[in-house]
């Protein structure tokens, strides 16, 4: 695994990693995870993964913003297939940016000499939103633990969308507003307010 580029987002915490791809007349090939190279990553020092996950979504599919505790998890996400737009949620108590979303436009592109990775640590809530068929994959520093998990609507009202940049934002609420592909637990998730008065906002500290 060769890394070329990694690029903080508008919340620091979250990351963009570009890995190299080796192009030839047949196609390419490329090394996506190497767990000796990603520990190298000062960010990545002491991350174990656990599980990872593919998730197959329709056009105007939105999913999340999806979050857990006993374990926490961070995610490793990339995009396989179509297109995913990444929102990555700040609940931790206390961040200068709580209740603020950061959203990246990931299309898998066959054509480029990279592939990414989008690093989404604990303490945010996660989801995405997906204007063609898409596949994403992402790896998990958590097992999946149903009995611990919650989630804020992606349309809460009182998210804090000022970090994004207009045309996605555009794009979510033109897809938001036109009957999307929603889990109904999805659609129901708590407001960032709803959340913060939840005893269980306090798991989640800067």
């Amino acid at each position: 695994m060769k890394i070329l580029d990694v690029q903080n987002l508008a919340i620091p915490d979250v990351k963009v990693i570009r890995y190299a791809r080796y192009p030839d007349h047949r196609g390419y090939f490329s090394e996506h995870f190497r767990k000796s190279v990603l520990g190298q990553l000062e960010f990545q020092k002491g991350i174990e993964f656990f599980q990872c996950n593919e998730s197959y979504s329709r056009a105007h599919t939105i999913r999340g913003l999806h979050f857990q505790w006993n374990p926490c998890m961070g995610k490793l996400v990339r995009t396989l297939s179509g297109r995913m737009v990444d929102l990555v949620l700040d609940i931790r108590k206390g961040s200068p940016s709580f209740g603020k979303i950061v959203a990246y436009d990931m299309p898998a592109d066959i054509d480029v000499e990279f592939g990414e990775w989008i690093w989404v640590p604990p303490g945010f809530a996660h989801g995405n939103y997906f204007d063609r068929e898409s596949r994403i994959e992402y790896f998990c520093s958590g097992e999946y633990n149903p009995a611990c998990e919650a989630g804020i609507a992606p349309s809460a009202g009182d998210i804090d969308w000022s970090l994004c940049d207009p045309r996605l934002k555009d794009e979510f609420d033109a897809i938001a507003a036109a009957e999307p592909l929603i889990s109904e637990k999805d659609r129901r998730g708590h407001t960032v307010a709803s959340w913060l008065r939840n005893a269980g906002s306090d798991r989640f500290i800067f």
